[in-house]
């Protein structure tokens, strides 16, 4: 991969248009057309750059769509009942094909003509924990980069989750939950200086779960499916060269919001990954504030952090 133009996964979870709806819109934003894998699932092929989805974020749904497939069979009172009470619950999705980091801004153009179709995102409802998630590619996937962009996640966690200032019912759920500590101070430590095989099995006993705000299972999936599959039995994994950081919110009803803000933060782990002697006095920072808790009440590790980072101020 190095030397090669990187790109970026994005998945945007909302409300207030269904799937062919939202699929249309998507279709006309990117100059494709729709393909209907099921009443749940749609595919929007054409667009040079990949194929885009669209699906109700529901599993059980979806299964039920699949066996239908796509020979217009309607669908039951059950099925009726149990959509009506996943729409309230569970977004809809738009997912992107992986795109050009120069070409993200489109994906903003896009939202806007989400939000004056009436989508609606995190915090338009008391249930909608809803999220915008980045895929980036990685510049190259071997065990040195991999760590450092770890750390310098774990580094940053505190800070990206203030500036991203994650809605409560967000944070009440499990989809984003922190790494663990020990793990954590493992992964900071600066003789922490696994290979691919180590890296992956630290990272499998202690996080055998997609529920992380920054999930590599999708990244060593790619890098060896087998071993993540012999950790975790869960088909909702994809392999792919990139991290999936989920962190913000989808707030996609609110006038003015776009991905650009989520991006410009996710680049403060860019650049300190690939500083290593920045992001040694990090790591070595960071670890000291882990062993003196009480310090954590009157500076904070959120304020800490950004002393290290030359990044504006939120908006």
């Amino acid at each position: 991969m190095t030397g090669e133009p990187r790109h970026v996964g994005v998945e945007i979870e909302l409300a207030g248009l269904g799937v062919e709806a939202l699929s249309s819109l998507v279709a006309a934003s990117v100059d494709g057309r729709v393909e209907r894998l099921s009443r749940y699932e749609h595919r929007i092929i054409g667009d040079a750059r990949g194929d885009w989805g669209v699906e109700l974020d529901f599993a059980f749904l979806k299964r039920r769509g699949r066996r239908s497939g796509n020979d217009g069979v309607p669908e039951d009172a059950l099925e009726a009942m149990i959509r009506l009470g996943a729409e309230q619950l569970v977004p809809v999705e738009v997912v992107s094909p992986p795109l050009p980091i120069d070409e993200l801004g489109g994906v903003d153009r896009l939202i806007e003509s989400l939000r004056r179709a009436g989508a609606r995102g995190t915090g338009d409802g008391l249930t909608y924990a809803f999220g915008l998630q980045l895929n980036p590619e990685l510049p190259a996937l071997d065990a040195t980069t991999v760590t450092r962009y770890l750390q310098a996640f774990l580094c940053l966690h505190d800070w990206l989750k203030e500036r991203a200032r994650v809605d409560l019912t967000r944070r009440l759920t499990a989809y984003i939950d922190p790494f663990p500590r020990d793990y954590v101070r493992r992964v900071i430590d600066p003789g922490y200086t696994p290979g691919l095989a180590t890296l992956a099995d630290d990272y499998l006993a202690a996080n055998p779960t997609r529920n992380r705000a920054l999930d590599l299972l999708p990244l060593l999936a790619h890098i060896d499916g087998e071993r993540v599959r012999a950790a975790v039995d869960d088909p909702r994994i994809k392999p792919r060269p990139a991290l999936h950081y989920r962190l913000p919110n989808s707030e996609v009803g609110r006038p003015g919001w776009g991905i650009m803000a989520a991006w410009a933060d996710w680049l403060a782990v860019e650049r300190l990954a690939a500083d290593p002697s920045r992001l040694a006095g990090v790591c070595t920072a960071y670890a000291e504030h882990l062993d003196q808790p009480l310090s954590g009440l009157v500076h904070p590790w959120s304020e800490q952090a950004g002393t290290w980072l030359d990044v504006p101020d939120a908006p």
